[in-house]
């Protein structure tokens, strides 16, 4: 290679580097890093395309950048005084290598600042053993990601998601209490609560009001500081088609096991709230309302007649979970995700959007 191409191709990389750089918001303070710390956090995790448009940015202090970077995203989350994070996601047994953690966490920090972004989610979810050299690592990492990023950017939100319990949830026994410690916040996933069923496989709600307050209970217990716990609620539910159904309206599920447990929600499939809302009225039950569970399902059948039991959460059963966190002084609340609702012009759906946003603060 001559010395005048490879002069031209390190002035490419350096150029092109440094594009990264450049403010792409109308004013440079719109790329400055957001540090003020709002009294309720509502976490949104944003998937891509261009739902935020329609976010009620009112609420939102916090988005997890899930989707492909969107600077016009960024510019509009900072002009609301609103983070953006980016997504965290790492191969833990990589990580037990002090030299590997390094690495990622300079290339996370790297990238932060060239987007101009405030902070990180880690979304971490894999199995984990408890006292392994993994269960270390895996706490190292969150220690040492929260130290660089409020090191390099400071005011910086560094998150991490765990389970609706901290026992042991789909195998990933984590030290919860030394990751609290170590972040900013803990964004509780409230929802997949059925992904290890032990009893009867039966079709059950996503997100059960007593068994989500006992999540928080074991966290609480374990004197998690209740201004690190970010309740995360579910704009999807799960479409379970039911290998028989009673006349009591019990759903039986097909026997899927996972992590474990011989019965699991993967034998249902996810449905975004906007569908559900298209569907329910014209379902064989219309909306019902489980007293126990404090949540809602319809029953419906399919083409080809087949039963099927949905169960989902809504305004009325996100609010009572709200009250809760606003009356025991957790953080906040959160979703995943914030695509899922339908932000078309129809007023009906427009007014069905509007409720699951308020429903996040308890109003």
């Amino acid at each position: 290679m001559s010395v005048l191409l490879l002069i031209f191709l390190i002035a490419l990389n350096v150029s092109v580097y440094c594009k990264a750089d450049v403010c792409p918001c109308e004013t440079q303070e719109l790329c400055q890093q957001i540090r003020d710390e709002k009294d309720f956090e509502v976490f949104v995790f944003d998937v891509g395309q261009k739902a935020w448009k329609s976010y009620d940015w009112d609420k939102v202090t916090t988005v997890a950048a899930f989707g492909k970077y969107d600077a016009e995203l960024m510019c509009h989350a900072h002009s609301k005084g609103a983070r953006l994070v980016l997504k965290g996601d790492v191969s833990i047994p990589e990580m037990v290598d002090p030299a590997n953690r390094t690495a990622w966490i300079t290339d996370q920090v790297d990238l932060a600042k060239r987007q101009f972004m405030d902070g990180i989610n880690i979304d971490i979810e894999q199995e984990v053993v408890d006292s392994s050299s993994e269960y270390y690592a895996l706490t190292a990492l969150v220690r040492e990601t929260t130290e660089a990023f409020h090191r390099e950017i400071p005011g910086s939100q560094v998150s991490f998601d765990v389970a609706w319990s901290p026992k042991c949830i789909d195998q990933r026994c984590y030290d919860y209490v030394a990751i609290a410690e170590s972040c900013d916040l803990l964004f509780v996933m409230s929802y997949d609560e059925q992904s290890q069923i032990w009893g009867d496989c039966v079709a059950m709600a996503n997100a059960p009001f007593n068994q989500t307050l006992t999540g928080y209970y074991q966290y609480l217990a374990m004197k998690i500081d209740p201004k690190k716990l970010v309740m995360g609620v579910p704009w999807y539910g799960y479409d379970y088609p039911c290998l028989n159904f009673s006349q009591e309206g019990v759903c039986t599920l097909a026997m899927v096991p996972f992590r474990g447990a011989p019965c699991s929600d993967a034998a249902g499939r996810q449905i975004p709230y906007s569908v559900m809302m298209k569907q329910v009225n014209g379902s064989m039950s219309g909306r019902l309302w489980d007293e126990v569970q404090r949540a809602p399902y319809y029953n419906y059948k399919d083409q080809s007649e087949h039963v099927h039991q949905v169960w989902y959460d809504d305004p009325e059963s996100i609010s009572l979970k709200v009250a809760y966190v606003r009356n025991q002084g957790l953080r906040g609340t959160g979703m995943w995700n914030g695509n899922l609702l339908d932000y078309s012009t129809d007023p009906v759906a427009w007014q069905q959007s509007k409720d699951m946003w308020e429903a996040l603060m308890g109003l």
